[in-house]
């Protein structure tokens, strides 16, 4: 299959325009921000192919039964459709594919990442009416069906975690909506992490933490590829305009800036994040702005 062309510069523009609006609107949609993660790393995604994918997500709500009933029998109805008669699931070659990351492609291609596959069934499910939300447990992401509620802080570790899985159900897309019991779950962890499962971890994620989770799992494609900085370059970009994100993201954004030949904006903003380091770190501001002189010296 052909890859994924970059859009041309005025599209992506308004790619990042359109991405950082929906971001910060009082309740971002998720759908809309993974398909506009898409549209940034393929130019051939156009408005058609984004309402296309939408249009989709509907066609597949459309097949769940009507009132499912409780939090099981709504997650079994999406496994029964999404990883039975539909085939979405994932396999360890997935985390080699950039297109495991884009939604539309995912869409396409019924495989993903895990986190991109709880992405359609979150959306299918929402579209239905069950009560859904993204589980980002460490190393894989999953659903969960029920309404969360808070747990009391006093509650023992087990306490609360017998209590989660009594009235919550949880779903692995990756495994084709497998439902999982606590025993599961605390192997996903292990297995991720070496730690226990911690009823902290079960908090629903909100849609902006996943989206830089996508983002970040992007990030993490193109770093084992060092040719292929513009997708670094587009997914810190992307990164960037979420509401919160990690000071030390804009030094990455300037390095990569300078490795893809745009010495003067690299420059600038090395200048400017070593005036946020100065304070703090003031032999560390004197390194990042050396290493603006050298950027800037690439243009003789």
């Amino acid at each position: 299959m052909r890859a994924p062309q970059p859009p041309e510069h005025g599209r992506a523009a308004e790619v990042r325009r359109r991405f950082a609006e929906e971001a910060r609107s009082e309740r971002p949609d998720l759908a809309t921000l993974c398909l506009l993660v898409g549209a940034a790393a393929d130019g051939t995604l156009a408005e058609a192919g984004i309402d296309a994918a939408q249009i989709e997500l509907d066609r597949l709500a459309g097949q769940l039964p009507y009132g499912a009933g409780g939090p099981r029998a709504w997650a079994q109805a999406l496994a029964d459709l999404l990883g039975g008669r539909c085939g979405f699931h994932g396999s360890p070659g997935d985390y080699r594919r950039l297109e495991s990351s884009l939604l539309h492609e995912v869409l396409r291609r019924r495989r993903g990442l895990p986190i991109l596959l709880s992405v359609v069934w979150m959306e299918v499910a929402r579209r239905a009416g069950a009560p859904v939300y993204g589980v980002a447990l460490p190393g894989h992401f999953v659903v969960g069906f029920g309404v969360p509620t808070r747990r009391p802080t006093t509650a023992p570790q087990g306490a609360s975690l017998s209590a989660f899985f009594e009235e919550q159900v949880l779903a692995d897309p990756f495994a084709g909506g497998r439902l999982l019991t606590g025993g599961d779950a605390e192997l996903l962890v292990a297995g991720a992490t070496g730690a226990p499962l911690d009823a902290s971890m079960l908090s629903p994620a909100a849609p902006l933490e996943v989206v830089q989770r996508v983002l970040n799992n992007v990030r993490a494609w193109a770093a084992a590829r060092p040719e292929r900085p513009d997708v670094s370059l587009w997914a810190v970009e992307l990164s960037l305009l979420l509401p919160s994100h990690p000071a030390r993201l804009r030094y990455e954004h300037a390095q990569l800036l300078v490795r893809c030949g745009d010495f003067l904006r690299g420059a600038a903003e090395l200048e400017a994040y070593a005036d946020v380091v100065a304070p703090v770190d003031a032999g560390a501001a004197e390194r990042v702005r050396g290493q603006a002189r050298n950027a800037r010296a690439m243009l003789n």
